[in-house]
C-alpha cells in the first residue's frame, strides 16, 4: 500500500525515481509525485493517475537534480487530488515529505498548527507531519543535518500513529532522511549512491546490498555515506543483506500480465516450497526454521493459524489438512479480529501468522498480541527480511519470489505446501507410521508435475471464462479442504473482474444458498472424486433442476460429471489432503480470463493494495 522511493547520488534523480516508482505499480495507488532539490530549492512535480502521467508532468516541466524522493499515494486521509499527492511541504516550503502509514492524531495537530498561523493545502494527515517537522526545524535553528534528524525525532514524538517516512530538506543539502513505525522501508547500498525505498524490488535493479529498518529507526542517507539511528537518539545495531531476487525476477517477461506469469510460476514455488524439507530416511519433513525440538512440538495441544484474505483462506485450507494428517485440533482467526478479540488459548497453543509480504498491519499486530500473552507465535511468510520474519518466534519461509500481482496466487500453493508439510511433520510426531509418511511424501513430490499439469488447462479455461464473462453474480462451493478454496475462487474473481461472487460449503445450499440461483447465475463447484463426491453430486442436480448453469471441477478421469453440468474441468489424481494445492488452479486462470475479457485491470484492480501496511 502507497510506495516510497529515494535517491541521493551522481546521477539524475528523477529517472531512478521513476523506474523504482514504476516497479512498484503493483501496490496500488491513485496518485504520484517527485520532489528534487535543485540548488537551493524543492522542486516538485504531482499527478493524478497512473505513474505515466507524472511522468508525462515531468516531461513537459522537466526538473534536474541529483538528490530526490517520490510517492506512490493510496487515499485514506482525504480525496484524489493533485493537491493531496505525496510529497507534502512544510509552512515554510522548503521540507518535502512522503509517507506511508496513518497518522491518528493529525486532527488534533492540525488544529494546534493552524491556531499558530499554519496554513495547509490538504486534507492530509501526511501534511501535518510535515508542517511538525518543518516546524521543530525552524524552532531549533539549527540549519544542518543534525538539527533535521532532531526536528524529526522531535516531531515523531508527538505523533500516534503509524509511518515510513522520506525527508529532504532545501537547507541540508545532500541528505535524505528516513524512519520507519509499522510501515517498511528498506535502505539500498550502491557505490557513491543510496537509495530508500518502502519494498526492495523498487531497487533491486540498483544494488544488491540492503539494510531493512527496524521499527523506531532514523537513517541518514548522504551520497557516499549512511547513519542509522533511533527515535530516542541511541545508536542501531544494523546488518546489511543481500538482496534474494534479480530486478528481472520483478519482470512480466513474456506474459501479457504478472497475475498470468505468477499463475504458471506454481510448478516451481510449488517444488521450492519443498525443496529440502522431506526427507525420504525419516518419512517426515524437515523444519528447522520452527525452532523447537520434536519433543515440544509433541507437547502442542492446539495450533491456531492467523491471517488476512488469502492467507486467511489458506489457514482455512490449513485446518482440514492438519488435523487430517496429524489430528491436532486447528482453528482459524482473521488477523483483524484476533487482536481486538480477548481469545482464551491454553497454554500449550501454538500460533502460525501467515502474510506473503510479511508486513500486513492487522497480521503484525495479531503476532505481537499472541507473544504479548506468553504463546510461541511463529511466521509463514514470502519476505526473509519483513518484519514478520525477524520478530517472530521462528516459522518457515516459502520462497516463491516476488509476487507482483496484486490477486495472490503463488503465495496460495505455497502456503498450501507448507500447511501440508506441517501436517506430515505432526503427524510423524505422533501416529502415522514410517510407510505412511514415505506415501505422504511420494504423493507430495509428484505435485509440481501435477501442477504443470493442471496448466494445461489453461485454453478450455479460457473459452469457459469468455462464455460466462458477462454474469453479474457468481457461486463458488466446495466441501471439506475444497470449502477454502471456493472461498479464494470468489475472492479471486471479485478482485479482478468487479463480479460480485461468493463462496460457500456446498452442503450449505439448501440453508440459504439456493434462492441466489437464477438461469444467469452460474455455480462452480469443486467435485473431486473424495469421500463426499456423491453429496457434490447431489448438490449439483439441486441447482439444475433450477435451471442453474453449472461449472464443474472433477478428477481426470470422472465421466458422471459431463452428464448433468454445463462445464466440466477436469483436474489431476491427488490425495484429498493436496487436492486444494490443484483444485484452486483453474479457479485463477477462470477469474484471469474473465477479467481480461471484461478489460479490466488485472494487475491494479480498483481500491486494491498488494501489501495492506495500515489498519
Amino acid at each position: 500500500m502507497c510506495g516510497i522511493v529515494g535517491y541521493i547520488g551522481r546521477s539524475e534523480a528523477v529517472p531512478v525515481l521513476l523506474d523504482g516508482l514504476r516497479r512498484l505499480e503493483y501496490r496500488g495507488y491513485d496518485s504520484a509525485g517527485v520532489a528534487i532539490l535543485n540548488g537551493g530549492t524543492i522542486e516538485i512535480r504531482k499527478s493524478v493517475g497512473r505513474i505515466a502521467n507524472l511522468a508525462d508532468c515531468v516531461e513537459a516541466h522537466p526538473v534536474h537534480g541529483q538528490t530526490g524522493i517520490s510517492h506512490t499515494r493510496w487515499a485514506t486521509h482525504g480525496k484524489v487530488t493533485q493537491e493531496n499527492a505525496h510529497p507534502h511541504s512544510d509552512q515554510s516550503g522548503r521540507l518535502s515529505l512522503v509517507h506511508n502509514g496513518v497518522i491518528e492524531n493529525y486532527q488534533k495537530l492540525r488544529e494546534q498548527m493552524s491556531n499558530h498561523g499554519h496554513t495547509f493545502v490538504s486534507q492530509t494527515d501526511t501534511e501535518v507531519l510535515a508542517h511538525l517537522i518543518g516546524g521543530e526545524f525552524d524552532r531549533a535553528g539549527q540549519r544542518d543535518k543534525a538539527g533535521l534528524v532532531e526536528a524529526i525525532r522531535k516531531a515523531l514524538g508527538q505523533v500516534i500513529g503509524t509511518y515510513g517516512i522520506a525527508v529532504l530538506h532545501a537547507d541540508v543539502p545532500g541528505v535524505i532522511v528516513g524512519a520507519r513505525r509499522g510501515s517498511p522501508l528498506v535502505l539500498g547500498i550502491g557505490s557513491h549512491e543510496h537509495f530508500l525505498a518502502s519494498d526492495v524490488s523498487a531497487i533491486a535493479a540498483h544494488t544488491r546490498e540492503v539494510v531493512y529498518l527496524n521499527d523506531y529507526e532514523i537513517v541518514v542517507l548522504q551520497s557516499d555515506q549512511f547513519e542509522i539511528s533511533t527515535v530516542s537518539g541511541s545508536g542501531a545495531n544494523f546488518q546489511i543483506s543481500k538482496v534474494e531476487f534479480s530486478a528481472e525476477a520483478a519482470d512480466k517477461g513474456s506474459f501479457p500480465h504478472f497475475m498470468l506469469k505468477e499463475i504458471y510460476e506454481q510448478p516451481n514455488t510449488v517444488r521450492d516450497a519443498m525443496r529440502g524439507r522431506l526427507s525420504a530416511t525419516e518419512a517426515t519433513a524437515k523444519l528447522g526454521g520452527l525452532e523447537m525440538t520434536n519433543g515440544e512440538l509433541r507437547s502442542v495441544d492446539r495450533i491456531v493459524l492467523i491471517g488476512c484474505g488469502t492467507a486467511f483462506h489458506a489457514a482455512l485450507a490449513g485446518e482440514y489438512l492438519i488435523e487430517s494428517l496429524a489430528h491436532v485440533p486447528v482453528e482459524c482467526e482473521f488477523a483483524s479480529e484476533f487482536r481486538y478479540r480477548n481469545l482464551p488459548l491454553e497454554r500449550d497453543t501454538l500460533a502460525f501468522v501467515i502474510s506473503q509480504s510479511g508486513e500486513t498491519a492487522d497480521t503484525l499486530a495479531a503476532m505481537r498480541e499472541s507473544q504479548r500473552k506468553g504463546h510461541r507465535t511463529l511466521g509463514i511468510c514470502n519476505n526473509v527480511a519483513s518484519t514478520i520474519a525477524r520478530e517472530s518466534d521462528g516459522g518457515v519461509y516459502m520462497h516463491a519470489g516476488p509476487e507482483i500481482g496484486v490477486a495472490a496466487t503463488k503465495s496460495f500453493t505455497s502456503q498450501l505446501t507448507i500447511m501440508a508439510l506441517l501436517g506430515l511433520l505432526l503427524g510423524r510426531i505422533r501416529h502415522l507410521s514410517h510407510a505412511e509418511g514415505r506415501t505422504i511424501i511420494a504423493e507430495m513430490e509428484k505435485l509440481p508435475d501435477l501442477v504443470a499439469k493442471t496448466l494445461e488447462l489453461d485454453a478450455p479455461i479460457k473459452k469457459i471464462a469468455q462464455k460466462y464473462a458477462r454474469s453479474k453474480n457468481f457461486l463458488f462451493l466446495g466441501r471439506q479442504a475444497n470449502y477454502p478454496v471456493a472461498l479464494e475462487g470468489a475472492l479471486k474473481l471479485k478482485e479482478i473482474s468487479y463480479i460480485s461472487s461468493s463462496g460457500y460449503p456446498s452442503a450449505e445450499l439448501k440453508h440459504g444458498v439456493i434462492a441466489l440461483i437464477t438461469e444467469e447465475t452460474p455455480s462452480l463447484f469443486i467435485a473431486p472424486q473424495d469421500a463426499v463426491f456423491d453429496k457434490s453430486i447431489s448438490n449439483i442436480e439441486e441447482v439444475k433442476a433450477r435451471k442453474g448453469p453449472v461449472i464443474a471441477v472433477g478428477t481426470e478421469g470422472d465421466t458422471s460429471l459431463a452428464k448433468i453440468c454445463d462445464d466440466v474441468i477436469l483436474i489431476p489424481e491427488s490425495p484429498d489432503y493436496l487436492t486444494p494445492i490443484l483444485s484452486v488452479i483453474p479457479l485463477q486462470l477462470l477469474a484471469y480470463h474473465i477479467a481480461v475479457a471484461l478489460g479490466c485491470d488485472v494487475d491494479k484492480p480498483r481500491n486494491l493494495a498488494k501489501s495492506v501496511t495500515v489498519e
